[in-house]
């Protein structure tokens, strides 16, 4: 698109066409967690401009738009073109675009004598933000209008509930257009997760009808990839788990989304200006606001953003401290090369040195962006860390695991509640809920009054105690609510490294907490899916026939559930490995079988021996 929508010339020392980006806020959403400016720069952008900004004609150079086909884009669009504010005109609209406005378009063209310079209209099915390589969401603008209050309130109207569901569908059927495939649509029965796959599926099937000018077959299939394989496509709904998303996490990412402000891969911080209060009367401190970018190319970042925190706290130490000696060692060999004296010694010591101090600083970029990262992290770990003792995190985070595996409590959750020291009104509320959810009796009117006071008197809002209620008494009354299997967390001894004095994160009093491997619900709702669990025919059989999977929650997912998947999908791959690995043993082992048996061979008996030992690795 960047490109005028060919393709980008192989020769990378051409240089590239200077132009205009225009877009919107839902065009700036989608490329701002894939491009930076340096990269936009790069690829010929010398301007890029929201489209309802205030923007100077500049005759001479071609525009790229890319914004949603909304009435009010549209009417500007034809404002742009009766203003000749530039050269020629490359329109991508993110979703289709319907008949009636692309007229619009055609007749402000006409009536402006600009038909000429409108050189490209493309509908590019990009209605959805791609945060990570194998993680993206709907939308961030207007995200309420598809959350999950928006869909389960209580007062919503049948035509309130069908344009929501038209939107999610939009955005789903744009990412499988994206993606080249036609996926194998998975969900529960009765609610609105059914109803996005019932209208996803009409709308694949729309597309697909006419051969001619569908979006799946020929160019437009990915190459390769899904020729011959479509993809799992499971819907689940956010009521088939409430208590994961209520959770208190233990892992950086989720931590880093749950306590700072984290939005499209970006993290904002506010900093105060110092330590010192303001004198009395004087106007008080301005505090800075810091931004920082966390994203693939951050080689730390995407090693530890699934670690629980105190194994990233002692990793930023590590870093650090590796980082120190790069830079002592850098200044000792400055200091060798201003050695005095002409004494044989003097002179070998400095040869020896010369190779590795030129090898030191021609390393010198690397090693400033890695203290960039270094000092990033630092940053973003302090700010974690304070929320964490302030608010006693990891205290609820135990806690919490315990409930949700059914573990013995050291602790009364009354006493929690009742502590004015132990996180706020909302964190205290998250946690009941939690013990409301997960609980398999609901406790007794009395103790439930009892603990409605002590909530209250803590400042806690009791409305969302009321609905989950409603939701338990509902949940119970449609399906069984939901295994958390065996999760629980494991406390270890004192830290290693970061409790020492020169350490920049210090984390005397937060727990070390190592988390069990579990497979939360959505996890394991795609583990049978997978497997072919709920089926009675050998589970070997189906092992290998389905390569890819998506998992999309209508509602709303989170951090929490995106690592556990990810987690999952590390541990298919290895079991996969070993599979392939003794895949080419099993003629060696079959031969050897035969030549150990006295009697006649059958066939089918071996045959059944190799699938239960192929069964036997991929499966454990």
């Amino acid at each position: 698109m960047l490109n005028f929508n060919a393709a980008p010339l192989k020769n990378t020392a051409a240089e590239p066409v200077w132009k205009v980006l225009i877009y919107d806020r839902f065009g700036q959403d989608i490329i701002s967690p894939l491009l930076s400016v340096k990269e936009l720069r790069d690829m010929g952008i010398t301007l890029h401009l929201l489209l309802h900004s205030d923007r100077d004609p500049i005759p001479d150079v071609p525009a790229v738009y890319f914004v949603m086909p909304t009435e009010e884009n549209i009417d500007r669009i034809c404002q742009d073109l009766r203003n000749q504010l530039y050269e020629s005109y490359f329109l991508n609209f993110i979703s289709a675009i319907s008949r009636s406005k692309l007229e619009d378009v055609a007749s402000a063209a006409l009536a402006a004598n600009a038909v000429a310079q409108v050189t490209k209209v493309y509908d590019q099915y990009l209605n959805f933000i791609t945060l990570e390589d194998d993680m993206f969401t709907l939308c961030h603008q207007n995200k309420e209008l598809i959350s999950y209050h928006a869909i389960n309130r209580a007062d919503i109207q049948d035509t309130d509930m069908e344009a929501i569901m038209d939107t999610i569908v939009d955005s789903l059927f744009c990412f499988f257009v994206t993606l080249g495939a036609v996926p194998i649509i998975r969900c529960p029965r009765g609610n609105a997760a059914e109803m996005v796959a019932v209208k996803l599926d009409k709308k694949l099937r729309e597309n697909l009808r006419d051969a001619r000018n569908s979006l799946f077959t020929g160019e437009n299939m990915a190459a390769g990839q899904f020729s011959f394989q479509r993809p799992l496509f499971v819907l689940a709904d956010r009521n088939v788990d409430m208590a994961t998303p209520l959770h208190h996490t233990w892992t950086y990412q989720a931590l880093i989304h749950d306590v700072l402000d984290y939005e499209l891969n970006r993290v904002v911080m506010e900093e105060g200006a110092g330590p010192e209060p303001s004198p009395a009367g004087a106007r008080p401190k301005k505090k800075n606001r810091k931004t920082y970018d966390l994203t693939a190319a951050d080689k730390f970042w995407q090693k530890h953003k699934g670690s629980p925190f105190p194994e990233v706290a002692e990793s930023v130490q590590e870093e650090l401290d590796t980082y120190r000696a790069q830079e002592d060692e850098v200044k000792r060999l400055k200091c060798i090369m201003g050695l005095e004296g002409e004494d044989e010694g003097a002179i070998s010591m400095l040869s020896d040195n010369t190779a590795k101090l030129t090898s030191a600083v021609s390393s010198l970029p690397e090693l400033l962006e890695k203290k960039r990262l270094i000092d990033l992290h630092t940053n973003v770990a302090t700010a974690v860390l304070n929320h964490i003792k302030s608010r006693k995190l990891d205290v609820y985070f135990e806690y919490e695991e315990k409930l949700m595996s059914k573990s013995t409590l050291d602790k009364s959750l009354l006493d929690i509640i009742s502590d004015p020291d132990a996180g706020t009104p909302e964190d205290k509320m998250r946690l009941f809920l939690i013990y409301y959810i997960t609980a398999q009796q609901a406790p007794s009117e009395s103790d439930l009054e009892q603990y409605k006071t002590a909530l209250l008197d803590a400042g806690c809002d009791l409305s969302p105690l009321n609905y989950i209620k409603q939701w338990k008494a509902f949940t119970k009354m449609a399906a069984t609510p939901a295994n958390y299997g065996n999760s629980g967390v494991k406390p270890m001894g004192l830290f290693s490294r970061v409790m020492n004095s020169g350490s920049q994160l210090v984390m005397e009093g937060v727990k070390n907490l190592v988390l069990k491997q579990h497979n939360l619900p959505v996890t394991r709702i795609l583990d049978n899916l997978m497997e072919m669990k709920s089926n009675p025919v050998s589970v070997c059989v189906y092992v290998f026939a389905v390569f890819q999977a998506i998992v999309f929650v209508v509602g709303g997912g989170n951090y929490i559930e995106y690592q556990n998947l990810v987690d999952y999908a590390k541990v298919l791959q290895y079991c996969e490995y070993y599979c392939e690995y003794y895949c080419k043993l099993l003629p060696v082992f079959c031969v050897q079988l035969l030549r150990n048996v006295s009697h006649p061979p059958h066939i089918r008996h071996y045959e059944g021996k190799q699938l239960c030992f192929l069964s036997l690795f991929h499966v454990r």
